[in-house]
């Protein structure tokens, strides 16, 4: 201010340049856009509240004594020549020995994933905060409550008697009875944000129940987490994380007849059993080469189903222990396994070979089923999925195209293009059904997930939120919760959309 109490000429310019500023910045609404920022930042902060623990396993110390060297003069000790060379070892008054204390009583304990034998689940539980048994009691209560056994009211072991009973047609319509799904409607919420698991998901599913809304996940690094969505604040949001394989874990599988047990196949060429029920991780089949993908039968829950090495497929009887069929199918690893729904006697494989080919297991030749169809791609095919009516089969491929095959003998192929060039850090892209024959699942590079339209054949949706924070490339749809879908990321965590 002047004398006279006047602005002086640079401070009326000083507050015009200000005035005018802020008129440039309204214009360009970067302080609305900055808001926005803030509050996607607050909430991708509050989506990642619910997380693993994992308690790190101290290394013991080193039980080789150490010795503290001093010098004469330092301890004040005058020079001797019987010392001139160095102090000697053996002297016990010139040496200080620092004691290394004993390892602490509570500390976890592990269990080798190497381990070739069966070892307890308490043993591969990566906490030491006691949860795990909530899991426990949690699957047990569901055990002799899956949707099988109690909605359809027949017990799973039973299946093929069934087929002789008049109210066979009635399971099965219960089975199919699924409509399509609003995308528009699907939401996700942040208390269904999670990170199950440290680093790349491999494998993703949902427990075969509605007793309990539970996925499961396997990482390349050899954990399986749990997520237990409804669970309380006070119960560690229901998150647990084990350590029972030593590499990438390439499937997972729930018996759906009784959902205490749980297969996981790994890279490291072993094949586990969890049974909750013995509270155990058992060996079920070992090899010396990896396990690439795996399947169950939908109409025999003992015959597990699984990938091998180059192209070679077992057919493994889980209470004999052993096969009943070897055979090379395909010249590259094969990377997803699938039996129609409404046909186990007609499985789909897809391999990095380029190829995506139909079986059929009721006719064998040489000890290998015959071949129905096969679709060739230009690159690896990672995935073969049949529609949940079993009239379609899609699949996903590196050439960046997703197949669709129709008809009575699958003879119709049309393509439809999507980006599939995730990477190597990104898990593979895998196209999956919902809860009809309409649409198709697939992640996408812009941390979307896309609908593909089955009568259009392209994508015509796409889910998108500011909660997804990482790129969603493995997906699995809830079998008997319609509008329930979850992906997972390179980065442990885990979305659940939901229809409300």
């Amino acid at each position: 201010m002047g004398s006279n109490g006047k602005m002086t000429e640079y401070e009326r310019q000083r507050m015009e340049n200000i005035k005018r500023n802020e008129e440039m910045l309204a214009a360009l609404k970067i302080q609305s856009r900055l808001n926005d920022l803030t509050s996607v930042a607050a909430k991708r902060q509050r989506a990642e509240n619910k997380s693993y623990k994992r308690t790190p396993v101290k290394k013991p110390k080193t039980e080789t004594p150490v010795v503290l060297r001093r010098s004469l003069r330092t301890r004040g000790v005058p020079p001797d020549a019987a010392t001139a060379g160095g102090l000697t070892d053996d002297a016990d008054d010139e040496k200080k020995i620092k004691k290394v204390p004993e390892l602490n009583s509570h500390s976890v304990h592990r269990a080798s994933p190497r381990k070739p034998g069966p070892f307890a689940m308490r043993d591969a539980y990566t906490g030491d905060d006691g949860l795990d048994q909530n899991l426990t009691e949690t699957i047990l209560r569901c055990t002799k409550k899956s949707v099988l056994s109690e909605t359809d009211s027949f017990p799973c072991d039973s299946i093929d008697n069934m087929e002789k009973s008049e109210d066979f047609e009635t399971f099965k319509a219960r089975k199919r009875s699924w409509g399509s799904v609003d995308v528009e409607e699907l939401q996700l919420k942040p208390e269904n944000v999670a990170r199950l698991v440290p680093g790349r998901i491999m494998s993703l599913r949902f427990f075969p129940t509605l007793d309990m809304q539970m996925v499961v996940v396997g990482n390349k690094f050899g954990d399986v987490g749990f997520w237990n969505i409804n669970s309380k604040k006070e119960d560690g949001d229901g998150i647990y994380l084990y350590h029972p394989h030593s590499g990438p874990i390439s499937g997972i599988l729930i018996d759906p007849c009784s959902v205490s047990k749980m297969y996981s196949s790994c890279y490291d060429g072993f094949i586990r059993l969890m049974d909750v029920e013995k509270e155990v991780f058992d060996m079920l089949y070992s090899s010396e080469y990896p396990i690439y993908s795996m399947s169950l039968s939908p109409r025999d829950t003992n015959t597990l189903c699984f990938s091998e090495g180059k192209g070679g497929v077992y057919m493994w009887d889980v209470r004999a222990g052993k096969s009943w069929l070897s055979c090379d199918l395909h010249e590259d690893r094969i990377n997803t396994i699938d039996f129609n729904a409404e046909n186990e006697k007609i499985m789909a494989t897809s391999s990095s070979d380029g190829t995506a080919c139909i079986w059929d297991l009721r006719h064998m030749h040489a000890n290998k089923p015959k071949l129905l169809k096969s679709v060739s791609h230009k690159r690896a095919v990672h995935s073969a999925y049949f529609s949940p009516s079993g009239k379609f089969l899609a699949t996903t491929s590196l050439d960046d195209k997703v197949g669709l095959l129709s008809g009575a003998n699958y003879e119709n192929l049309s393509m439809a293009c999507h980006n599939n060039q995730t990477g190597r850090w990104i898990s593979t892209f895998r196209g999956i059904w919902g809860w009809d024959d309409s649409s198709i699942y697939i992640g996408n590079m812009k941390r979307g997930v896309d609908v593909i339209s089955v009568a259009n054949t392209k994508t015509v949706a796409t889910l998108e939120s500011d909660l997804i924070s990482a790129i969603p490339c493995r997906l699995d749809a809830h079998p008997y919760n319609m509008g329930m879908l979850a992906s997972a990321t390179s980065g442990g965590q885990v979305y659940i959309w939901t229809l409300s």
